[in-house]
């Protein structure tokens, strides 16, 4: 208020200030600032009130180490005496130990020939020669014959042998296993069939096939066994040769 008019800024006075300025020249005017209190009550002075708490603590403080030492004088500080164990060392002799070696019996010593006053002496025995006549030896036995026909090899021929009746023959043989059709398999198996001079079916031999169990192997054999060949021709000539029969086992039909 007082620099608005000093500066002249009258026009920003409001009633509120006014008042304030009012009331402040009527405190002014009525109480004696020189009667009021500058410093603090000694109640409400907290640093006097901190200081005698230090005092009395302090002074506890004392009292508890001063109490505590004097109960402690009455209990004895010297090391209590230890009680002597009464040790006996016995020394026992140990008799010495000992050990009992079975040595073998020495070999006897060789005869030393003693010089005689006899003049006999034995005559040196003489071995007779041995001949030994190696003219007459046996002859060494002959190698074993391997049999050509023992396992599937291929042997040349002019004309293959033939099923009598054709393939079909071999297929009304061939019996589909019961076991593998009810669990729904099927298989390919080859079969090599040895067949003799006569047309003859003398041995097979499964040659592969894809699967080994569920009676594809018996089935296939029993039907290429069942059926009379021709022979395979060389020449004019009937001859004893393996052939190779491919037999499939499907459900819908059985092929070769």
């Amino acid at each position: 208020m007082n620099l608005q008019n000093r500066h002249g800024f009258a026009p920003f006075e409001n009633s509120s200030a006014k008042v304030n300025w009012d009331t402040g020249g009527f405190f002014a005017e009525t109480v004696d600032i020189g009667k009021l209190m500058k410093g603090k009550s000694p109640e409400a002075n907290l640093r006097l009130q901190n200081k005698k708490t230090f005092e009395l603590s302090l002074v506890f403080t004392l009292v508890i180490l001063i109490a505590t030492f004097q109960v402690a004088r009455q209990f004895p500080l010297a090391p209590s005496e230890l009680k002597k164990a009464n040790v006996t060392i016995e020394v026992a002799d140990i008799p010495t130990t000992e050990q009992i070696r079975n040595l073998p019996t020495p070999p006897a010593r060789p005869s030393v020939p003693v010089p005689t006053e006899s003049e006999f002496v034995p005559e040196d025995i003489t071995i007779q020669s041995t001949e030994l006549d190696l003219t007459e030896l046996p002859p060494p036995p002959a190698p074993p014959v391997k049999d050509r026909y023992e396992n599937y090899q291929f042997i040349p021929y002019d004309e293959p042998p033939v099923p009598i009746g054709g393939y079909a023959a071999i297929l009304a043989n061939l019996n589909y296993p019961s076991i593998a059709r009810k669990a729904g398999i099927e298989a390919k198996v080859v079969v090599g069939v040895l067949i003799d001079e006569r047309g003859n079916c003398v041995k097979t031999q499964i040659l592969s096939s894809t699967n080994s169990v569920m009676g594809f192997h018996e089935a296939a054999q029993k039907a290429v066994l069942a059926v009379k060949w021709s022979p395979a021709k060389q020449r004019d000539r009937s001859v004893k040769v393996w052939v190779l029969i491919p037999i499939r086992f499907l459900l819908k039909e059985i092929q070769t």
